[in-house]
């Protein structure tokens, strides 16, 4: 009976430490908002099909999350007048008020700094797509393949939407005006966990008591 507790008890803390390790999976991406009164909302459309009105206020924020339910806010302020005030309203265009959160260190690629974030005021034709907003004013832009933006002003210098193992202070709902914390040094999550060596030795301990019950009983007369 020890012994069957004791192997119980071991796997449970095989398990438990297994699932210590595990990180959660997300992807490092520019994500697109729209602006609703007051709040962000995820864009609906890629900004390459999408048609801003003017004075229309829309975000981009580059960070990792795992969905666009996880996904983190731009951050800053996002009123129109305020973004469009030095560029006034003309016949036969349209203004579009972009915010440019470029991250944190914590969402930056290896080697790479993100540029503080920006505003910016489009003017552009009445049938621009946020793409073209975008390109007239937070060039270069690159894409991949598949149309997926990978880049805005130049950064990051490479990559596009690759998939990163999140730490816990990554994980961010994007609440605005909330920054993603940075990655702070090694933690215990870099080896077996103090919980897991202690379950170690009162397993030891179950299996020695077990040990002697079996001598014992060898003894019995």
């Amino acid at each position: 009976m020890i012994r069957r507790a004791a192997l119980l008890a071991l796997a449970g803390l095989l398990l438990i430490g297994s699932a210590g390790q595990a990180q959660a999976t997300g992807y490092r991406y520019w994500s697109f908002w729209d602006r609703d009164g007051d709040r962000w909302t995820y864009a609906t459309q890629g900004p390459s099909t999408a048609r801003p009105s003017d004075g229309d206020v829309q975000g981009f924020r580059f960070a990792v999350s795992e969905d666009s339910d996880d996904a983190a806010q731009p951050r800053g302020a996002a009123d129109f007048a305020a973004i469009c005030a030095k560029t006034p309203a003309r016949d036969g265009s349209k203004r579009v008020a972009l915010v440019l959160d470029f991250g944190t260190a914590a969402d930056a690629p290896s080697g790479e700094t993100p540029p503080g974030p920006r505003t910016a005021c489009a003017r552009v034709s009445p049938d621009a797509t946020t793409a073209d907003a975008l390109a007239a004013v937070a060039g270069p832009l690159r894409y991949d393949t598949d149309a997926l933006l990978c880049a805005i002003a130049g950064y990051p210098e490479s990559g596009c939407g690759e998939q990163v193992a999140q730490q816990p202070d990554q994980k961010e709902k994007g609440t605005e005006g909330k920054g993603t914390e940075e990655k702070g040094s090694a933690s215990d999550d870099d080896g077996p966990s103090v919980g897991l060596f202690a379950g170690i030795a009162i397993v030891a301990v179950l299996g020695a008591a077990a040990a002697w019950q079996a001598r014992r009983r060898g003894n019995a007369p």
